[in-house]
């Protein structure tokens, strides 16, 4: 019988929905999606955050939405084809604009190594890891950390005024 202790599992193998910002592809943990939708009407919401883009009516609620190129400081394309995944963040469902949506993806904990450390500046905390599977690296976004505390609470004032 052996004793020894049997190896602690990655937390962050498991299933990604996967999307493009750009040429980068990104993965979300699935369990925090709620949906995929078109891109839809924003309503612009005054003194908020550049990259809170809005409000949209979603079946008669009222999410904010927030453009992930924006958040990451990408530039944004004009007449680029744009997704919304609706996702569930810090308690708050919003939604996320992202280029286009690619696959749901298995990603076993082999698969996963810790993000690079890129030096002084360069914030990666956001990061659960990076992902490689299928020939490809996917930048694995723990969402509940792309949006800071200060961050949420605009996206909340977003709601409030837009009620």
């Amino acid at each position: 019988m052996s004793t020894a202790t049997p190896p602690i599992a990655d937390a962050r193998a498991g299933k990604y929905l996967t999307f493009f910002l750009g040429d980068e592809e990104y993965g979300l943990e699935i369990l925090k999606v709620s949906e995929i939708i078109g891109m839809q009407p924003i309503t612009r919401v005054p003194r908020v955050p550049e990259f809170v883009r809005g409000v949209i009516n979603l079946r008669g609620k009222v999410i904010p939405i927030t453009d992930l190129r924006l958040k990451f400081d990408m530039p944004v394309v004009a007449g680029r084809d744009e997704v919304i995944i609706v996702v569930q963040m810090r308690g708050v469902q919003t939604g996320l604009v992202v280029d286009r949506v690619s696959e749901v993806v298995a990603i076993a904990a082999s698969e996963v190594e810790d993000a690079p450390a890129f030096g002084a500046g360069i914030r990666t905390e956001f990061l659960l890891g990076i992902g490689k599977t299928g020939g490809r690296v996917k930048l694995l976004v723990d969402i509940d950390k792309v949006l800071e505390a200060s961050d949420v609470l605009a996206i909340e004032s977003a709601l409030v005024a837009a009620s």
